[in-house]
């Protein structure tokens, strides 16, 4: 049986109703949950996203695979900075920065016309 996220938690959406929340005009909030640290050349920590509207309604981005162990809703968690990057490229960013210490966050809005002041 299916769970139907509108009823069950209703401030957490898919990747899939994520991304059209964000095509919508929801802003993306990057949330670092543990501090960022480097080992070798790769950055990692704990990073949440969240859509956020004019209005301050939250929806956390969730997983949609299901557990073994029964519980089917599950926060998408960014560990390394590469995913978290690509996420957001994906979405359709085409500049990423990243909160770095526990509690800072971050927010992005996809833009109406392309950024003309880029270098390339």
């Amino acid at each position: 049986m299916a769970i139907d996220l509108q009823k069950e938690a209703p401030n957490v959406v898919t990747e899939a109703g994520f991304k059209m929340l964000v095509e919508s005009g929801y802003r993306v909030e990057v949330v670092c949950k543990q501090d960022a640290y480097r080992k070798n050349s790769v950055w990692h920590g704990v990073w949440l996203l969240r859509a956020v509207n004019e209005d301050g309604v939250e929806k956390e981005l969730v997983t949609a695979r299901a557990r073994p162990n029964g519980d089917f809703i599950q926060l998408r968690v960014f560990k390394t900075v590469t995913g978290l990057t690509s996420f957001l490229i994906d979405l359709g960013f085409s500049v990423v920065a990243f909160p770095v210490y526990e509690g800072q966050r971050w927010t992005y809005t996809l833009a109406d016309m392309p950024d003309d002041d880029s270098d390339g």
